[in-house]
């Protein structure tokens, strides 16, 4: 409490950070979206913390989004080491963030930080992130270990999933070639994984086409799922 002139006693003034975290938990997501635009707008080093808090626990998509948009507007000096600490986060969500937030960052110095267990998380959403992320921050000397790393994810998860993976790849460019034509040699042991590189081939001759599976691959695929499930 402080006295004024008259000797009446105030309220103390809420400190920044604290008035943007009670702001960004506001029931209504209207109002945390509208809080992350100001904090945005009128950026400053004491919104950070709160910031990148928030973005580990958002449910609206549309907020995260903002989130990071206002995380994009404040010093990179400043929000690189603050993001890259929540890597190592033992919540799904705020690993996946702020490894999105990376990817939007584009700074090279985080690419130490984007692990193993990052690219080859069991949780698509990490996954997913990470390559951007990786394939985003890896410096031009690190993209064909990035690449052939990449390359082992290949026949994964849904077509979503390999639709994500294939674009990171075709955004490598030549870093991506050789790989993928190892891969495409497997398709006789592993005809998911050939399917998908040769999508993915596609898609690096092209990067402006639409992904997708070759029907005679796709059948390929289901043929040799029918096979492995007993059906």
């Amino acid at each position: 409490m402080h006295p004024t002139s008259h000797g009446v006693a105030q309220p103390a003034r809420q400190a920044p950070e604290a008035a943007l975290a009670a702001a960004l938990s506001a029931s209504n997501s209207s109002a945390r979206l509208q809080a992350a635009m100001t904090a945005g707008t009128h950026p400053r080093t004491e919104y950070i913390e709160p910031l990148v808090a928030r973005s580990g626990i958002e449910p609206d998509f549309s907020v995260r989004e903002t989130l990071t948009w206002a995380l994009l507007q404040h010093p990179l000096d400043d929000v690189l080491p603050r993001v890259l600490a929540e890597l190592d986060s033992s919540a799904s969500l705020a690993v996946a963030q702020a490894l999105h937030t990376v990817s939007k960052l584009g700074d090279t110095r985080a690419w130490p930080a984007i692990t193993p267990a990052h690219i080859h998380s069991t949780d698509d959403d990490i996954a997913r992130t990470a390559w951007r992320a990786a394939a985003a921050v890896a410096p031009e000397t690190a993209q064909p270990a990035l690449a052939a790393d990449l390359v082992t994810e290949l026949g994964r998860g849904d077509i979503d999933t390999m639709r994500s993976l294939s674009r990171v790849l075709a955004g490598l460019g030549e870093a991506a070639v050789a790989p993928l034509a190892a891969a495409v040699a497997l398709r006789g042991s592993d005809p998911a994984v050939a399917a998908h590189a040769r999508a993915t081939e596609r898609l690096l001759a092209d990067p402006d086409a639409s992904f997708a599976l070759d029907p005679a691959d796709a059948a390929r695929m289901a043929r040799a799922f029918s096979a492995t499930s007993g059906t």
